[in-house]
């Protein structure tokens, strides 16, 4: 019986163990494949990484980074440290280094998040490191000599309540779903005060930006359920300000004893700021404060004691509306047209008279502006160490898609390009959780614009860059529309005059891979090469594996193949690895990553092995003459991951 027993159980093992062998033998392969050919690219690569590195030392390494005020103290970031210096010394070398990376045993990791207690006698530091999605708090007691409190492992987000309690949140497999207290009082002590029991929702905390309260948020992609920390009285259990409302999206701030909300509630569906006593903040008692216009994407909003910015989007255009509490005014300020993205200063003190913030765009580096609530004006920062030429034009062109919806596309070449038809073409895509594509500064951006490279970026539904509705529009049964947005924006560069099909390549990283991968199987002579990064290409069978950390999450994004055999049939309708066929395909460049624990990089491996089997097989039987032979190459890096890596391991990528 024993016997029978092992048996038994080596053979419900095989099948097991073969899988794991046959994976190791594929990264064997592709590993060897990859050696062979990046071999051929040594003097190319020489090239672009010294271009790169000298764009990077000229433009970003000067950059300064983000400053937390606190009074006259000014806490900054620079080359893995924390320092400390007065207000107006920062530039007179008077520093303080309170922390360093490389000190303290974290050379590994860089500093995600800083938050300093109310009284400034404690920090604590998020650390992350680079090859993991994991990250670390340090608890800092402040002084002449700065001392390590605390480290606790595995956590997300955190926030000071009061002078010694610390709120944070516990990330395991991707998830957030606790809230612990801990104290630094005589009498230390840790608690749980919180458990999300929905595996669709992510936990977070915030404080109010007067720090009157901690908010513990729990949001999944539709919904969202907010519970106030009162910072006068941390010890109290959080209290509720709206049970969750399936499709009701709400944000809170606060400002003299009403919660300002931003939420979805109420027609249409997108984003508006309403408000609240705090003794009653059921949605019934919400009123409206201000709606956005049709079309517009709320980027970011920020409270401050008599004003309230709102960063706004609108049809490519970024501006900021200011309305005034104290005169119920509201102000629309204009920015430089070369703009696409914000970036926010860290933090700002709630009463300054003051909002600094940069702007951006792929082929522009950050520059730095602030608005003045007391002069009602927008002040451009002048300190400017290298003068930004701006030799590149800025076109943004719409789309009509097949069912007449217009599709905005932003484009970028260089002044002196002529015959632009014959000029290499960049297409950028993502459409996906409405997320915008990223369109802060890259110097490889910069650098193939001035090679004489057009670069587009394809604002298509599933993305975020219309408002909600662009998201719904382009998500679960709709995601089709995405891919039908794509095909009408390269096909309207060529007509247009920008590029040819023989020129263009297609960008995309994580989900930004369904529609690329898609966009292969259904049109591939509109593109000649795609680049992709941890690409999301094997859609069904990944939504099919409820054991998987993100799986439950994402259906609302791409709907439960499980339950639904109409959304079974719908996903594997446009899913890249289900639709490979024995057809023309450009050349594909993969870039994943060995411990990615978002995109499984077996399902990676069986895509490129179909895609390159598929792709071969049909340049061997239509063989002729100058026949057209793909290359279909995979990069699988073992350190990195999916999140964001440091500068010197992007360059190498």
């Amino acid at each position: 019986q024993e016997e029978t027993k092992i048996l038994s159980k080596r053979k419900q093992n095989t099948p097991i163990i073969a899988s794991e062998l046959l994976y190791k033998n594929l990264l064997k392969s592709e590993q060897k494949n990859w050696n062979d050919v990046s071999a051929r690219y040594k003097a190319v690569t020489k090239r672009i990484k010294e271009k790169l590195e000298e764009l990077y030392n000229k433009y970003t390494f000067s950059l300064e980074s983000p400053k937390i005020r606190f009074g006259n103290n000014v806490y900054f970031e620079e080359d893995g440290c924390i320092c400390l210096s007065k207000a107006g010394d920062v530039d007179e070398g008077n520093v303080d280094i309170l922390f360093s990376t490389e000190d303290h045993g974290f050379s590994n990791a860089f500093i995600r998040l800083i938050r300093i207690s109310p009284n400034q006698r404690y920090m604590a530091i998020g650390l992350k490191s680079e090859n993991s999605e994991e990250a670390t708090c340090i608890i800092l007691k402040l002084g002449n000599f700065p001392l390590m409190e605390k480290v606790i492992p595995n956590v997300f987000s955190f926030e000071w309540a009061t002078n010694d309690v610390l709120y944070y949140t516990s990330q395991k497999n991707l998830k957030c779903q606790n809230v612990f207290m801990t104290t630094f009082t005589d009498q230390k002590h840790t608690k749980l005060v919180y458990t999300e029991q929905d595996a669709r929702f992510f936990v977070d905390v915030h404080c109010t930006k007067d720090r009157r309260f901690l908010t513990i948020n729990s949001n999944s992609k539709t919904t969202s359920e907010v519970w106030l920390v009162d910072c006068r009285h941390p010890f109290k259990l959080p209290a509720l300000v709206q049970a969750r409302t399936k499709g009701v999206i709400y944000h809170i701030e606060h400002r003299n004893d009403e919660l300002y909300i931003l939420t979805t509630y109420g027609e249409p569906a997108e984003y508006k700021l309403m408000k609240t006593p705090v003794a009653s903040s059921g949605m019934e008692n919400w009123q409206l404060v201000y709606a956005l216009e049709k079309k517009t994407k709320l980027v970011d909003l920020e409270m401050f004691s008599d004003h309230c910015i709102m960063f706004l989007k609108n049809a490519g255009h970024l501006y900021l509306n200011v309305l005034s509490f104290v005169s119920h005014s509201v102000q629309s300020i204009k920015l430089p047209t070369w703009a696409c993205e914000f970036e926010l200063e860290s933090r700002p003190e709630h009463t300054t008279s003051t909002c600094y913030f940069q702007l951006t765009s792929p082929v522009h580096p950050p520059k730095r502006f602030a608005y003045s609530f007391k002069e009602n004006n927008l002040i451009e920062q002048a300190v400017q160490e290298v003068p930004i030429i701006m030799n590149y034009h800025t076109t943004r062109l719409l789309a009509k898609s097949e069912d007449e919806t217009l599709v905005p596309i932003t484009v970028f070449h260089n002044m002196n390009s002529k015959e632009l038809h014959r000029k290499p073409l960049l297409v950028h895509v993502y459409g996906a959780y409405g997320i915008d594509l990223n369109m802060t500064f890259k110097e490889e951006k910069l650098m193939l614009i001035e090679e004489g490279w057009i670069l587009a970026y394809c604002h298509v539904r599933g993305g975020g860059e219309l408002g909600l509705h662009w998201h719904k529009d382009g998500c679960q049964h709709n995601k089709l529309k995405g891919l039908c947005d794509l095909k009408a924006c390269i096909m309207l560069l060529h007509e247009l005059g920008f590029s040819q099909p023989k020129y263009t390549a297609l960008t995309a990283a994580s989900a930004g891979g369904v529609l690329a991968g898609a966009l292969c199987n259904t049109n591939p002579e509109l593109i000649r090469a795609v680049v992709l990064q941890a690409p999301f290409v094997d859609v069904l069978s990944t939504m099919m594996k409820t054991h998987l950390p993100l799986t439950i999450e994402e259906q609302e994004e791409w709907g439960n193949p499980l339950a639904d055999e109409k959304c079974m049939k719908y996903i594997k309708s446009y899913c890249p690895y289900q639709n490979i066929k024995p057809q023309y395909y450009p050349s594909v460049f993969i870039t994943a990553y060995e411990n990615d624990q978002r995109i499984p990089l077996t399902g990676v491996l069986r895509y490129v092995q179909k895609l390159r089997k598929a792709a071969l097989g049909h340049a061997s039987r239509t063989s002729k003459e100058g026949n057209w032979v793909p290359n279909i190459i995979l990069d699988v890096q073992a350190n990195g991951s999916h999140c964001d890596s440091s500068w010197e391991d992007s360059l190498n990528e």
